[in-house]
């Protein structure tokens, strides 16, 4: 059995997969998901700089951090 051939798809325009008439997958250029992981690890990295930032600082000396991690650096 001959499958149709498929007209080309526009490499800048994401094509939609769908299964049983509904959508269930897109194929995005790889650029695009790679800039897409990008911003998603950017958001990532802002909410835990948050969540930091709401903690008081704690400052030592570096003879206390030396002390502290004796043996493990």
């Amino acid at each position: 059995m001959k499958s149709k051939p498929r007209a080309k798809a526009n490499p800048f325009s994401p094509e939609i997969i769908m299964t049983r008439g509904k959508p269930s997958a897109v194929i995005i250029p790889l650029d695009e998901y790679r800039d897409m992981l990008a911003r998603l690890e950017d958001a990532d990295d802002m909410k835990v700089l948050k969540s930091l930032r709401k903690k008081p600082l704690r400052f030592r000396s570096l003879d206390a951090f030396l002390k502290e991690t004796a043996g493990r650096v």
